[in-house]
């Protein structure tokens, strides 16, 4: 078993668009219209295209707002992404203009820093353990 799909729910599904690949660096894998105005929009790391997809899923459950909006108020992220160097990530992307609410931080054997995706969440990225 491995996980194929996972998702974070999104107020503006262009917006999380623009924002997933241009900023963080996705690549678009899936964008399939459903219904009227919403999209099986997915995204994948440029490093492994076959691997693990995003869902960037409309927010529109009204279980959603309050679930996120509690988790943001407490500053726990909704999701979290390996990357190689959080604080050359961390830089790269307030140079772009993400909001940070959680600095690089070491924490034993991993750095972490956590940013608002404009979408409505908290996100964490980390290094992997060595």
């Amino acid at each position: 078993m491995k996980i194929h799909l996972t998702s974070v729910f999104v107020d503006d599904q262009a917006k999380a668009e623009h924002f997933y690949t241009e900023i963080l660096g996705f690549v678009k894998k899936y964008d399939v219209p459903v219904g009227e105005k919403d999209r099986w929009l997915t995204v994948v790391s440029p490093d492994e295209p076959e691997g693990t997809e995003l869902l960037l899923e409309p927010a529109g459950h009204p279980a959603v707002k309050p679930y996120r909006d509690a988790l943001v108020e407490d500053g726990i992220p909704l999701a979290q992404f390996a990357v190689d160097d959080v604080r050359a990530e961390y830089e790269r992307m307030r140079g772009l203009g993400v909001r940070f609410t959680q600095e690089p931080l070491e924490m034993g054997p991993v750095t972490t820093a956590v940013f608002d995706d404009t979408c409505g969440n908290l996100i964490q990225i980390a290094t992997k353990p060595q």
